[in-house]
């Protein structure tokens, strides 16, 4: 009678099985901005040809506050995340599933700032990303970079696309992160390694939010864009069809014993 084996099968569906899982899982990677601002009106529009590019906080604040409006813009380069999916995957063999923006709250004692309150703020991705950041900050402003007046009337366009609406609870210390929506311009953006401006603005009439710049200390408190990308379907299913190819393979049998390999 014939007896046969099953341990080289099982080991060999044990590691192609291996294989396919790992390769399916998905992979992230974090990148914090090269270059981030904010801008602000004042009270009575006294700010709005001010830069704010150098400091360590961010600033989103609502219209209508004793302080005025403030906005954020931030740029992050994302040819980081394009080659480290590309080594894990290979090229083009993989596609975004989430990405998310985490942001630290912190304290300030700058009276340019409105008090801090909860509140909701929109996030767009900006279209031009030719902004400068500058060098001016809350208690030195400049007028080497983007301002509020440039960034409404050069840098913020009709065809910017809608990431989302986050919601601030309150407080000056913590982390929270943001879920993005996958516009085609931010997809793009990933897939191709290029620049991603993002504009960060009320969504209501009190949030006061402030956060980390990616000038900060602690680096951990910089702001972090999260891209996670898993590998495309049509990869997997190579590999599947090579596993089940390799089990369906005949089986040779050995003289005397008549053992099955």
């Amino acid at each position: 009678m014939t007896r046969r084996s099953s341990l080289r099968p099982c080991a060999l569906a044990a590691t192609l099985w291996v294989a396919v899982h790992c390769s399916a899982s998905a992979a992230s990677f974090a990148t914090t901005p090269v270059a981030d601002a904010f801008v602000a009106t004042g009270p009575t529009g006294n700010l709005e040809q001010n830069n704010y590019g150098g400091g360590g906080a961010l600033v989103i604040a609502a219209p209508g506050l004793t302080n005025g409006e403030f906005q954020t813009v931030m740029r992050f380069n994302l040819s980081g995340a394009f080659n480290a999916f590309n080594a894990q995957y290979g090229a083009g063999q993989w596609s975004v599933q989430t990405v998310s923006l985490q942001l630290t709250s912190s304290a300030h004692g700058n009276a340019i700032y409105n008090a801090v309150a909860a509140g909701a703020f929109n996030i767009s991705l900006m279209l031009n990303n030719s902004w400068v950041e500058g060098t001016g900050n809350a208690s030195n402003p400049t007028t080497d970079g983007v301002s509020y007046s440039t960034l409404l009337s050069t840098y913020v366009s009709a065809g910017d696309q809608n990431l989302g609406t986050g919601n601030f609870p309150g407080g000056t210390a913590g982390a929270h992160t943001y879920s993005l929506n996958l516009s085609p311009g931010l997809v793009s953006d990933i897939l191709s390694g290029g620049d991603a401006s993002l504009r960060l603005f009320a969504a209501d009439t009190a949030i006061s939010y402030l956060f980390s710049s990616s000038a900060s200390s602690p680096a951990s408190t910089e702001p972090q864009l999260i891209v996670t990308a898993v590998p495309e379907p049509g990869s997997l299913a190579l590999l599947g069809l090579a596993a089940v190819t390799l089990l369906r393979r005949p089986t040779k049998r050995t003289r005397g014993n008549r053992w099955s390999l």
